[in-house]
């Protein structure tokens, strides 16, 4: 497996954690039960689950109207729409760079 399949597949598995806490979450709120903490929710869409938490909020109503979580959160999704083109675009060229020395 070539490293960027298997960086895609990190990407979507993460995402898709992202997701379910976000649904743990919401169904822990309806239930009384143990909940995941916005600190928390909000460190797994910084970390590269930001889709997974976008949808995640859209998907399941979850944390809408939440703020600062909501503006937190819209932050960190724009961060990595900026950041990943530009990694794609210039990553290969700082990479050779930096290994010249």
């Amino acid at each position: 497996m070539s490293t960027p399949t298997a960086l895609l597949i990190i990407f979507l598995l993460f995402n898709a954690v992202t997701l379910c806490l976000f649904w743990w979450d919401k169904e822990a709120a309806r239930d009384g039960g143990w909940r995941v903490s916005e600190a928390r929710l909000l460190q797994f869409a910084f970390i590269g689950g930001s889709l997974g938490a976008f949808a995640g909020q859209r998907l399941l109503r979850h944390k809408t109207r939440k703020e600062p979580f909501r503006t937190q959160l819209l932050a960190i999704l724009i961060l990595h729409a900026v950041l990943a083109p530009t990694t794609l675009i210039f990553g290969p060229t700082l990479y050779r760079m930096l290994q010249a020395g």
